[in-house]
């Protein structure tokens, strides 16, 4: 409803210009009709979209069930936030694929992180365990290794494990890597 009122105010300081150029563009033109070669606000169109306020009206070509089909469509937030930290925390600028098998990979390695995001939350929720995703990436962030030498011998050291990280790892199944890990 806001985003229409935002339209249609905006719909109406373009015509008390005389803009008739506003028929091309989709977000206006169906709110428009002509009459006698002007432009103005079709008052029934506004009305019957109002309807639709605060519901959702999709359209999909699936056998699956209606409330399966919304479900679906509305967690495809954690699929769009899946990619913007993994570019994020990857560091990647953005990137424009010029090929098909470049733009199936981005896609699978985004699915991919997504995947086990799912996956990691569902274990999460199995052992008890109430973190939000950017807390436990900030924590697992935090966990960095360095490689030293001493006395002819490597090392690999380990930072602490902060916050929650120690629970993603006991969560995951996984046991956290020894603080101190000789390498030869």
């Amino acid at each position: 409803m806001a985003a229409r009122e935002a339209i249609l105010d905006h719909l109406r300081e373009k015509l008390a210009g005389g803009a008739m150029n506003l028929i091309g563009n989709k977000g206006y033109a169906r709110y428009l009709r002509a009459k006698k070669g002007a432009l103005e606000i079709d008052e029934e169109k506004v009305l019957a979209e109002s309807r639709y306020d605060g519901k959702y009206v999709l359209r999909a070509n699936t056998d699956l069930p209606a409330a399966e089909v919304a479900q679906t469509y509305k967690s495809l937030w954690r699929v769009e936030r899946a990619f913007r930290e993994t570019k994020s925390t990857l560091e990647v600028r953005p990137i424009f694929h010029h090929r098909d098998d470049t733009s199936i990979g981005h896609i699978v390695a985004g699915f991919l992180a997504l995947r086990l995001e799912v996956d990691l939350q569902r274990r999460f929720e199995e052992h008890g365990i109430d973190v939000c995703w950017p807390t436990l990436m900030r924590d697992l962030s935090q966990v960095q290794a360095v490689r030293v030498g001493h006395g002819g011998k490597a090392y690999l050291l380990r930072t602490d494990l902060q916050g929650t990280a120690h629970q993603a790892f006991q969560a995951a199944g996984v046991r956290p890597p020894s603080p101190v890990t000789m390498l030869n």
